[in-house]
Protein backbone atom coordinates (compact mmCIF):
# COMPACT_ATOMS: atom_id res chain seq x y z
CA UNK A 1 0.00 0.00 0.00
CA UNK A 2 1.26 3.46 -0.93
CA UNK A 3 2.54 5.35 2.11
CA UNK A 4 0.53 8.38 0.99
CA UNK A 5 -2.72 6.48 1.42
CA UNK A 6 -3.76 7.10 4.99
CA UNK A 7 -7.54 7.44 4.97
CA UNK A 8 -9.57 4.26 5.04
CA UNK A 9 -12.80 4.73 3.07
CA UNK A 10 -16.18 4.32 4.69
CA UNK A 11 -18.17 1.20 3.79
CA UNK A 12 -21.75 2.38 3.18
CA UNK A 13 -24.40 -0.36 3.10
CA UNK A 14 -28.14 -0.24 2.26
CA UNK A 15 -30.95 -1.42 4.52
CA UNK A 16 -34.54 -2.08 3.48
CA UNK A 17 -35.86 -2.70 7.00
CA UNK A 18 -34.93 -2.56 10.67
CA UNK A 19 -33.91 -6.23 10.57
CA UNK A 20 -31.59 -5.64 7.61
CA UNK A 21 -30.13 -2.50 9.23
CA UNK A 22 -29.06 -4.53 12.24
CA UNK A 23 -27.48 -7.14 9.97
CA UNK A 24 -25.62 -4.44 8.02
CA UNK A 25 -24.27 -3.00 11.26
CA UNK A 26 -23.19 -6.37 12.67
CA UNK A 27 -21.65 -7.56 9.38
CA UNK A 28 -19.28 -4.63 8.97
CA UNK A 29 -20.87 -1.43 7.73
CA UNK A 30 -19.36 1.89 8.78
CA UNK A 31 -22.59 3.60 7.74
CA UNK A 32 -26.05 2.52 6.62
CA UNK A 33 -28.47 4.33 4.34
CA UNK A 34 -32.20 3.89 4.75
CA UNK A 35 -35.47 5.34 3.51
CA UNK A 36 -38.53 6.50 5.36
CA UNK A 37 -42.09 5.91 4.21
CA UNK A 38 -41.96 8.94 1.89
CA UNK A 39 -39.61 11.08 -0.22
CA UNK A 40 -37.15 8.31 -1.13
CA UNK A 41 -36.57 6.62 -4.50
CA UNK A 42 -37.45 3.10 -3.41
CA UNK A 43 -41.20 3.19 -2.86
CA UNK A 44 -41.43 -0.61 -3.24
CA UNK A 45 -38.91 -1.23 -0.48
CA UNK A 46 -40.28 -2.03 2.97
CA UNK A 47 -38.82 1.24 4.24
CA UNK A 48 -38.90 2.48 7.83
CA UNK A 49 -41.70 3.81 9.97
CA UNK A 50 -40.79 6.68 12.29
CA UNK A 51 -40.55 4.27 15.22
CA UNK A 52 -38.35 1.83 13.29
CA UNK A 53 -36.13 4.64 12.08
CA UNK A 54 -35.64 5.89 15.63
CA UNK A 55 -34.79 2.39 16.84
CA UNK A 56 -32.47 1.79 13.87
CA UNK A 57 -30.56 5.02 14.41
CA UNK A 58 -30.16 4.25 18.10
CA UNK A 59 -28.95 0.69 17.36
CA UNK A 60 -26.45 1.91 14.78
CA UNK A 61 -25.12 4.71 16.98
CA UNK A 62 -24.69 2.26 19.85
CA UNK A 63 -22.35 0.31 17.53
CA UNK A 64 -20.57 3.49 16.28
CA UNK A 65 -22.19 3.20 12.86
CA UNK A 66 -23.69 6.20 11.04
CA UNK A 67 -27.15 6.37 9.46
CA UNK A 68 -28.04 8.39 6.36
CA UNK A 69 -31.68 8.90 5.37
CA UNK A 70 -32.73 9.22 1.73
CA UNK A 71 -35.02 12.05 0.68
CA UNK A 72 -33.92 12.06 -2.93
CA UNK A 73 -37.12 12.33 -4.97
CA UNK A 74 -37.41 15.04 -7.61
CA UNK A 75 -40.11 16.94 -5.75
CA UNK A 76 -43.25 18.57 -7.15
CA UNK A 77 -45.05 21.50 -5.52
CA UNK A 78 -47.39 19.18 -3.65
CA UNK A 79 -44.43 17.42 -2.02
CA UNK A 80 -42.85 20.44 -0.39
CA UNK A 81 -45.08 20.99 2.63
CA UNK A 82 -44.95 17.30 3.50
CA UNK A 83 -41.17 17.38 3.15
CA UNK A 84 -41.02 20.25 5.63
CA UNK A 85 -42.90 18.17 8.23
CA UNK A 86 -40.81 15.11 7.44
CA UNK A 87 -37.55 16.99 8.04
CA UNK A 88 -38.92 18.22 11.37
CA UNK A 89 -39.44 14.56 12.38
CA UNK A 90 -35.96 13.62 11.20
CA UNK A 91 -34.43 16.47 13.18
CA UNK A 92 -35.63 14.77 16.38
CA UNK A 93 -34.30 11.35 15.31
CA UNK A 94 -30.79 12.72 14.67
CA UNK A 95 -29.57 10.77 11.63
CA UNK A 96 -26.03 11.58 10.57
CA UNK A 97 -26.96 12.87 7.10
CA UNK A 98 -29.77 13.38 4.61
CA UNK A 99 -29.33 12.23 1.00
CA UNK A 100 -30.98 14.78 -1.31
CA UNK A 101 -31.02 15.45 -5.05
CA UNK A 102 -33.60 18.23 -5.50
CA UNK A 103 -32.50 21.85 -4.83
CA UNK A 104 -35.91 22.67 -3.35
CA UNK A 105 -35.66 19.79 -0.91
CA UNK A 106 -32.09 20.90 -0.15
CA UNK A 107 -33.27 24.41 0.81
CA UNK A 108 -35.98 23.06 3.10
CA UNK A 109 -33.56 20.65 4.79
CA UNK A 110 -31.04 23.43 5.36
CA UNK A 111 -33.77 25.56 6.93
CA UNK A 112 -35.36 22.90 9.14
CA UNK A 113 -32.34 20.89 10.28
CA UNK A 114 -29.12 22.79 9.55
CA UNK A 115 -27.23 20.69 12.07
CA UNK A 116 -27.63 17.51 9.94
CA UNK A 117 -25.16 16.95 7.10
CA UNK A 118 -26.53 16.90 3.56
CA UNK A 119 -25.18 14.51 0.95
CA UNK A 120 -26.08 15.12 -2.70
CA UNK A 121 -27.57 12.04 -4.35
CA UNK A 122 -26.27 10.53 -7.58
CA UNK A 123 -29.69 11.50 -9.03
CA UNK A 124 -28.40 15.09 -9.21
CA UNK A 125 -26.09 14.15 -12.13
CA UNK A 126 -22.78 14.93 -10.43
CA UNK A 127 -20.32 14.56 -13.30
CA UNK A 128 -17.76 17.34 -12.86
CA UNK A 129 -15.77 19.17 -10.20
CA UNK A 130 -17.63 22.45 -10.73
CA UNK A 131 -20.84 20.71 -9.68
CA UNK A 132 -19.06 19.50 -6.53
CA UNK A 133 -17.78 22.99 -5.84
CA UNK A 134 -21.29 24.40 -6.30
CA UNK A 135 -22.82 22.03 -3.75
CA UNK A 136 -19.96 22.65 -1.32
CA UNK A 137 -20.67 26.38 -1.47
CA UNK A 138 -24.36 25.70 -0.75
CA UNK A 139 -23.39 23.78 2.38
CA UNK A 140 -23.33 20.13 1.29
CA UNK A 141 -20.74 17.94 2.99
CA UNK A 142 -20.63 15.12 0.42
CA UNK A 143 -21.56 14.47 -3.21
CA UNK A 144 -22.29 11.05 -4.68
CA UNK A 145 -20.57 10.67 -8.03
CA UNK A 146 -22.57 9.83 -11.14
CA UNK A 147 -22.10 6.21 -12.16
CA UNK A 148 -20.98 7.41 -15.59
CA UNK A 149 -17.63 8.60 -14.20
CA UNK A 150 -14.29 6.86 -14.64
CA UNK A 151 -11.71 6.60 -11.89
CA UNK A 152 -9.59 9.14 -13.80
CA UNK A 153 -12.48 11.63 -13.68
CA UNK A 154 -13.10 10.98 -9.98
CA UNK A 155 -9.43 11.51 -9.20
CA UNK A 156 -9.53 14.86 -11.00
CA UNK A 157 -12.66 15.86 -9.03
CA UNK A 158 -10.88 14.92 -5.80
CA UNK A 159 -7.95 17.17 -6.75
CA UNK A 160 -10.22 20.14 -7.53
CA UNK A 161 -12.43 20.21 -4.42
CA UNK A 162 -11.74 21.10 -0.78
CA UNK A 163 -9.95 18.41 1.18
CA UNK A 164 -12.77 18.35 3.77
CA UNK A 165 -15.40 17.64 1.11
CA UNK A 166 -16.29 13.98 0.68
CA UNK A 167 -16.71 11.89 -2.47
CA UNK A 168 -19.03 8.88 -2.38
CA UNK A 169 -19.18 6.33 -5.21
CA UNK A 170 -21.10 3.13 -5.90
CA UNK A 171 -18.84 0.07 -5.96
CA UNK A 172 -21.31 -2.84 -6.02
CA UNK A 173 -24.83 -3.64 -7.17
CA UNK A 174 -27.35 -3.15 -9.96
CA UNK A 175 -26.57 -0.70 -12.74
CA UNK A 176 -29.26 1.56 -14.22
CA UNK A 177 -29.49 1.85 -18.00
CA UNK A 178 -30.45 5.53 -17.79
CA UNK A 179 -28.16 8.47 -17.21
CA UNK A 180 -27.62 8.84 -13.45
CA UNK A 181 -30.76 6.80 -12.89
CA UNK A 182 -33.07 9.48 -14.29
CA UNK A 183 -35.41 7.27 -16.28
CA UNK A 184 -38.81 7.87 -17.90
CA UNK A 185 -39.44 4.33 -19.20
CA UNK A 186 -41.40 3.23 -16.14
CA UNK A 187 -43.55 6.36 -16.19
CA UNK A 188 -44.23 5.97 -19.91
CA UNK A 189 -45.15 2.28 -19.79
CA UNK A 190 -46.93 2.01 -16.44
CA UNK A 191 -47.52 5.51 -15.09
CA UNK A 192 -45.17 4.80 -12.20
CA UNK A 193 -42.43 7.42 -12.01
CA UNK A 194 -38.87 6.28 -11.29
CA UNK A 195 -38.01 9.81 -10.18
CA UNK A 196 -40.77 9.61 -7.57
CA UNK A 197 -39.57 6.26 -6.23
CA UNK A 198 -41.92 3.88 -8.09
CA UNK A 199 -39.74 2.34 -10.84
CA UNK A 200 -41.07 -0.92 -12.34
CA UNK A 201 -37.65 -1.75 -13.91
CA UNK A 202 -38.69 -1.94 -17.58
CA UNK A 203 -34.97 -2.08 -18.44
CA UNK A 204 -35.12 -5.76 -17.42
CA UNK A 205 -37.97 -6.61 -19.82
CA UNK A 206 -37.67 -8.37 -23.18
CA UNK A 207 -38.24 -6.20 -26.28
CA UNK A 208 -38.98 -6.61 -29.99
CA UNK A 209 -38.86 -4.21 -32.94
CA UNK A 210 -42.01 -3.07 -34.79
CA UNK A 211 -41.75 -1.66 -38.33
CA UNK A 212 -43.62 1.66 -38.61
CA UNK A 213 -46.04 0.64 -41.41
CA UNK A 214 -46.78 -2.83 -39.98
CA UNK A 215 -48.10 -2.29 -36.43
CA UNK A 216 -48.59 -5.47 -34.47
CA UNK A 217 -45.99 -7.40 -36.48
CA UNK A 218 -43.19 -7.98 -34.00
CA UNK A 219 -39.66 -8.61 -35.18
CA UNK A 220 -37.67 -10.26 -32.39
CA UNK A 221 -34.25 -8.95 -31.48
CA UNK A 222 -32.36 -11.99 -30.31
CA UNK A 223 -29.07 -13.70 -29.75
CA UNK A 224 -30.72 -17.11 -29.33
CA UNK A 225 -34.19 -18.62 -29.10
CA UNK A 226 -34.83 -16.99 -25.72
CA UNK A 227 -34.72 -13.43 -27.00
CA UNK A 228 -32.67 -10.39 -26.09
CA UNK A 229 -32.90 -8.11 -23.07
CA UNK A 230 -31.33 -5.07 -24.72
CA UNK A 231 -31.20 -2.80 -21.63
CA UNK A 232 -30.22 -5.45 -19.06
CA UNK A 233 -26.86 -4.50 -17.53
CA UNK A 234 -24.61 -6.76 -15.54
CA UNK A 235 -24.11 -5.82 -11.89
CA UNK A 236 -21.23 -3.62 -10.74
CA UNK A 237 -18.52 -5.32 -8.66
CA UNK A 238 -15.27 -3.59 -7.67
CA UNK A 239 -14.05 -6.08 -5.05
CA UNK A 240 -10.90 -6.69 -7.13
CA UNK A 241 -10.08 -2.98 -7.34
CA UNK A 242 -10.01 -1.64 -3.78
CA UNK A 243 -6.51 -0.13 -4.27
CA UNK A 244 -7.67 1.81 -7.33
CA UNK A 245 -10.77 3.11 -5.53
CA UNK A 246 -8.71 4.25 -2.55
CA UNK A 247 -6.01 5.90 -4.65
CA UNK A 248 -8.69 7.84 -6.57
CA UNK A 249 -9.57 9.55 -3.28
CA UNK A 250 -13.06 8.13 -2.78
CA UNK A 251 -14.18 8.67 0.84
CA UNK A 252 -17.19 6.34 0.88
CA UNK A 253 -17.63 3.03 -0.98
CA UNK A 254 -21.35 2.56 -1.52
CA UNK A 255 -23.23 -0.70 -1.98
CA UNK A 256 -26.45 -0.56 -4.03
CA UNK A 257 -29.49 -2.53 -2.90
CA UNK A 258 -32.09 -0.86 -0.69
CA UNK A 259 -34.57 -3.57 -1.72
CA UNK A 260 -32.25 -6.53 -1.06
CA UNK A 261 -32.53 -9.29 1.54
CA UNK A 262 -30.57 -9.57 4.76
CA UNK A 263 -28.54 -12.40 3.20
CA UNK A 264 -27.45 -10.18 0.30
CA UNK A 265 -26.55 -7.31 2.61
CA UNK A 266 -24.65 -9.55 5.02
CA UNK A 267 -22.73 -11.26 2.24
CA UNK A 268 -21.69 -8.07 0.44
CA UNK A 269 -20.97 -6.08 3.60
CA UNK A 270 -18.85 -8.83 5.14
CA UNK A 271 -16.83 -9.37 1.96
CA UNK A 272 -16.09 -5.69 1.31
CA UNK A 273 -15.34 -5.16 5.01
CA UNK A 274 -12.65 -7.84 4.92
CA UNK A 275 -11.26 -6.65 1.58
CA UNK A 276 -10.91 -3.05 2.79
CA UNK A 277 -9.42 -4.07 6.12
CA UNK A 278 -7.00 -6.52 4.46
CA UNK A 279 -5.80 -3.85 2.03
CA UNK A 280 -5.06 -1.51 4.92
CA UNK A 281 -2.98 -4.24 6.53
CA UNK A 282 -1.02 -4.66 3.29
CA UNK A 283 -1.68 -5.04 -0.40
CA UNK A 284 -0.07 -8.48 -0.18
CA UNK A 285 -2.70 -9.58 2.36
CA UNK A 286 -5.44 -8.21 0.13
CA UNK A 287 -4.13 -10.01 -2.97
CA UNK A 288 -3.65 -13.25 -1.05
CA UNK A 289 -7.33 -13.35 -0.02
CA UNK A 290 -8.76 -12.37 -3.43
CA UNK A 291 -10.18 -15.81 -4.24
CA UNK A 292 -12.09 -15.80 -0.95
CA UNK A 293 -13.62 -12.40 -1.75
CA UNK A 294 -14.67 -13.52 -5.23
CA UNK A 295 -16.09 -16.78 -3.97
CA UNK A 296 -18.06 -15.12 -1.16
CA UNK A 297 -19.40 -12.24 -3.26
CA UNK A 298 -20.83 -14.75 -5.74
CA UNK A 299 -22.89 -16.39 -2.97
CA UNK A 300 -25.40 -13.54 -2.99
CA UNK A 301 -27.80 -12.79 -5.85
CA UNK A 302 -26.22 -11.11 -8.85
CA UNK A 303 -26.54 -10.68 -12.64
CA UNK A 304 -22.92 -11.48 -13.54
CA UNK A 305 -20.36 -8.73 -12.90
CA UNK A 306 -18.87 -5.68 -14.60
CA UNK A 307 -16.66 -2.77 -13.57
CA UNK A 308 -19.16 -0.30 -15.06
CA UNK A 309 -17.62 2.99 -16.25
CA UNK A 310 -14.62 2.98 -13.92
CA UNK A 311 -12.08 1.90 -16.55
CA UNK A 312 -13.76 3.44 -19.59
CA UNK A 313 -17.11 3.30 -21.32
CA UNK A 314 -18.93 -0.06 -21.10
CA UNK A 315 -19.30 -2.19 -24.22
CA UNK A 316 -21.50 -5.12 -25.27
CA UNK A 317 -19.77 -7.35 -22.72
CA UNK A 318 -21.41 -5.42 -19.87
CA UNK A 319 -24.92 -6.46 -20.97
CA UNK A 320 -26.82 -9.73 -20.47
CA UNK A 321 -28.83 -10.49 -23.59
CA UNK A 322 -30.31 -13.94 -23.00
CA UNK A 323 -32.17 -13.58 -19.68
CA UNK A 324 -33.18 -11.11 -16.99
CA UNK A 325 -32.84 -13.33 -13.93
CA UNK A 326 -30.39 -13.25 -11.06
CA UNK A 327 -27.81 -15.92 -10.36
CA UNK A 328 -28.84 -17.23 -6.96
CA UNK A 329 -26.36 -19.73 -5.51
CA UNK A 330 -27.65 -19.77 -1.93
CA UNK A 331 -31.09 -19.85 -0.30
CA UNK A 332 -31.71 -17.59 2.69
CA UNK A 333 -33.23 -19.46 5.66
CA UNK A 334 -33.34 -16.84 8.41
CA UNK A 335 -31.55 -14.71 10.97
CA UNK A 336 -30.80 -15.97 14.47
CA UNK A 337 -32.73 -13.52 16.66
CA UNK A 338 -31.65 -15.03 19.96
CA UNK A 339 -30.49 -18.31 21.52
CA UNK A 340 -32.49 -19.75 24.45
CA UNK A 341 -31.34 -21.74 27.47
CA UNK A 342 -31.60 -25.00 25.49
CA UNK A 343 -29.19 -23.65 22.89
CA UNK A 344 -31.98 -23.38 20.31
CA UNK A 345 -31.93 -20.48 17.87
CA UNK A 346 -35.12 -18.42 17.54
CA UNK A 347 -35.72 -17.26 13.96
CA UNK A 348 -38.37 -16.21 11.48
CA UNK A 349 -38.46 -18.70 8.61
CA UNK A 350 -37.71 -17.31 5.13
CA UNK A 351 -37.42 -20.57 3.15
CA UNK A 352 -38.16 -24.21 3.90
CA UNK A 353 -35.66 -26.63 5.38
CA UNK A 354 -35.99 -29.86 7.38
CA UNK A 355 -34.64 -31.72 10.39
CA UNK A 356 -31.62 -33.70 9.20
CA UNK A 357 -30.56 -31.12 6.61
CA UNK A 358 -27.05 -29.73 6.54
CA UNK A 359 -27.13 -25.94 6.44
CA UNK A 360 -24.53 -23.18 6.74
CA UNK A 361 -24.15 -20.67 9.57
CA UNK A 362 -22.76 -17.40 8.20
CA UNK A 363 -20.90 -15.44 10.86
CA UNK A 364 -19.96 -11.73 10.84
CA UNK A 365 -16.26 -12.56 11.36
CA UNK A 366 -16.02 -14.36 8.00
CA UNK A 367 -16.50 -17.95 9.11
CA UNK A 368 -18.98 -20.24 7.37
CA UNK A 369 -19.88 -23.24 9.52
CA UNK A 370 -21.61 -26.27 8.00
CA UNK A 371 -23.87 -27.81 10.60
CA UNK A 372 -26.70 -30.31 10.88
CA UNK A 373 -30.29 -29.52 11.89
CA UNK A 374 -30.91 -31.76 14.93
CA UNK A 375 -34.42 -30.65 15.92
CA UNK A 376 -37.00 -27.95 15.32
CA UNK A 377 -39.80 -26.61 17.53
CA UNK A 378 -42.74 -24.31 16.91
CA UNK A 379 -43.72 -21.49 19.29
CA UNK A 380 -45.81 -23.91 21.35
CA UNK A 381 -42.73 -26.07 21.96
CA UNK A 382 -43.96 -28.89 19.72
CA UNK A 383 -41.46 -30.82 17.62
CA UNK A 384 -41.81 -30.27 13.87
CA UNK A 385 -39.98 -31.93 11.00
CA UNK A 386 -39.79 -28.91 8.70
CA UNK A 387 -40.77 -25.26 8.34
CA UNK A 388 -42.93 -24.88 5.22
CA UNK A 389 -44.79 -21.69 6.24
CA UNK A 390 -43.14 -18.38 5.41
CA UNK A 391 -42.52 -15.99 8.32
CA UNK A 392 -43.27 -18.70 10.90
CA UNK A 393 -41.43 -18.24 14.23
CA UNK A 394 -39.46 -21.37 15.10
CA UNK A 395 -36.68 -22.65 17.32
CA UNK A 396 -33.95 -24.80 15.77
CA UNK A 397 -31.34 -26.97 17.46
CA UNK A 398 -28.13 -27.21 15.47
CA UNK A 399 -25.04 -29.39 15.91
CA UNK A 400 -22.98 -26.17 16.25
CA UNK A 401 -24.38 -23.54 18.58
CA UNK A 402 -25.16 -20.28 16.76
CA UNK A 403 -25.19 -16.72 18.11
CA UNK A 404 -27.57 -13.80 17.71
CA UNK A 405 -27.33 -12.16 14.26
CA UNK A 406 -25.80 -15.22 12.61
CA UNK A 407 -27.45 -15.94 9.26
CA UNK A 408 -28.58 -19.37 8.16
CA UNK A 409 -28.39 -20.31 4.50
CA UNK A 410 -28.15 -23.40 2.29
CA UNK A 411 -26.65 -23.97 -1.13
CA UNK A 412 -29.23 -23.71 -3.90
CA UNK A 413 -29.55 -27.06 -5.67
CA UNK A 414 -30.69 -26.47 -9.24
Amino acid sequence: MDNKIVKKPELLVPASSLEVLKIAVVFGADAVYIGGEAFGLRAKAKNFSSQEMTEGIQFAHKHNVKVYVTANILAHNDDLEGAREYFKELREMKPDALIISDPGMFLIAREICPEIEIHISTQANNTNYKTYQFWWEQGAKRVVSARELSLIEIREIRNQIPEEMEVESFVHGAMCISYSGRCLLSNYFTGRDANQGACTHPCRWKYAVVEETRPGEYLPVYENERGTYIFNSKDLCMIEYIPELVSAGIDSLKIEGRMKTALYVACVARTYRKAIDDFFVSEETYRKNMEWYKEEISKCTYRQFTTGFYFGKPDDHTQIYDNNTYVNEYVYLGIVESVDERGCARFEQKNKFCVGDTIEIMKPDGRNIHTKVLAMYNEEGELVESCPHSRQILYVELADKPEAYDLMRVENVR
